[in-house]
């Protein structure tokens, strides 16, 4: 029997196997984005019946095996229950996560992407500044961990707006969520940031798809 791992992480998406299993992907801080099995997670008597779902923010210990991980316990540092309460806020998280997914490499330390999706799902919970600017936020920032932005936004937008782009750029990740927009610099914003995202980013989220529909 391999050691068992302890990594610090946050659930991203979980899917059943077989009969009463799930397999569930992790964004971890120690190793990035890793694939895990969680035996027996849909038997309602299961351990790792509650912390196999998204969002579920904690520390997990596996064993490793030669392709994925198997998943024995966790300690739960957040469920983050409530973003699964509404429709508008459980489709921006699972955005979140769907987009961390396509950043997050195996392997490779994540500690500031961990971070940064934490702190969104907390900027959900807490509803004090509007959805949509938590969303463009988030979408700047995850690229500035992954080294694709620019100083300046990739449009030409007014004093507000231009602020905004320089204080997600260079704040740190605590304050991050910590600001608000008035509606017509929001807009700008949000342009500047879509704008960048279509330019950097080669595929399509089925989630931000549902998200937009709704909206």
């Amino acid at each position: 029997m391999t050691d068992l791992l302890e990594l610090t992480g946050v659930v991203l998406s979980s899917m059943p196997v077989g009969e009463y299993d799930r397999r569930i992907v992790l964004l971890t801080k120690e190793r990035g984005r890793i694939t895990a099995f969680a035996k027996g997670a849909r038997r309602q008597n299961s351990s790792l019946l509650a912390v196999s779902c998204p969002f579920v923010c904690g520390r997990f210990f596996l064993y490793e095996g030669r392709n994925s991980y198997t998943l024995r316990s966790a300690e739960v540092i957040a469920y983050f229950n409530q973003l699964q309460q509404d429709l508008e806020t459980l489709c921006y998280a699972s955005y979140f996560a769907e987009l961390a997914d396509y950043y997050a490499k195996e392997n490779l330390t994540a500690a500031d992407m961990l971070n940064l999706l934490y702190l969104a799902f907390r900027a959900l919970e807490k509803g004090q500044i509007p959805g949509v600017l938590v969303r463009h936020i988030f979408e700047l920032r995850i690229m500035v961990i992954d080294g694709e932005y620019t100083e300046q936004p990739p449009v030409s937008v007014g004093e507000s707006a231009a602020y905004a782009w320089h204080y997600v750029v260079t704040a740190p990740l605590q304050k991050l969520f910590g600001f608000t927009l008035a509606e017509p610099a929001l807009k700008e914003f949000a342009r500047a940031v879509t704008v960048w995202r279509r330019r950097t980013i080669d595929r399509e989220f089925h989630s931000l798809e549902i998200l937009e529909t709704l909206l």
